[in-house]
């Protein structure tokens, strides 16, 4: 099965703890530790990503944690990236979707694309 609604949901609630951590991480390094902000975005990028990790295989699909799994998590966030990009140029390029609203309009095709790719990495039987 490559959609299931409980995991969703728990994969959509995973991505807004995600990104709040991420925040944080990121402001308190720039503002408290007064980091350079790529640094400061690095640190959070890194930390969330581990965060993401361990969030999305003990509480979104209830998988025991492994290296091998850890190794391949990255590929998801990789994939969100392009195919994020890919819909940003398209929405606003091709269809003229303003550029402020395009990343919103794209965040509903990338969940759920990003969750069945997320579970086929991390859970793939």
């Amino acid at each position: 099965m490559l959609f299931n609604k409980k995991e969703f949901l728990r994969f959509v609630i995973v991505g807004v703890v995600n990104t709040l951590h991420y925040y944080v991480l990121y402001m308190a390094c720039l503002h408290i530790l007064e980091f350079h902000y790529i640094l400061s975005h690095t640190i959070g990028f890194l930390f969330s990503l581990i965060g993401s990790f361990l969030l999305n295989t003990m509480y979104t699909y209830k998988v025991k944690p492994t290296w091998s799994r850890f190794l391949r998590f990255p590929f998801t966030q990789a994939f969100n990236t392009i195919a994020t990009a890919v819909l940003l140029f398209i929405f606003v390029d091709l269809f003229h979707i303003s550029s402020s609203l395009a990343p919103i309009a794209a965040v509903f095709i990338t969940v759920p694309m990003t969750f069945i790719l997320t579970r086929r990495i991390l859970k793939p039987s």
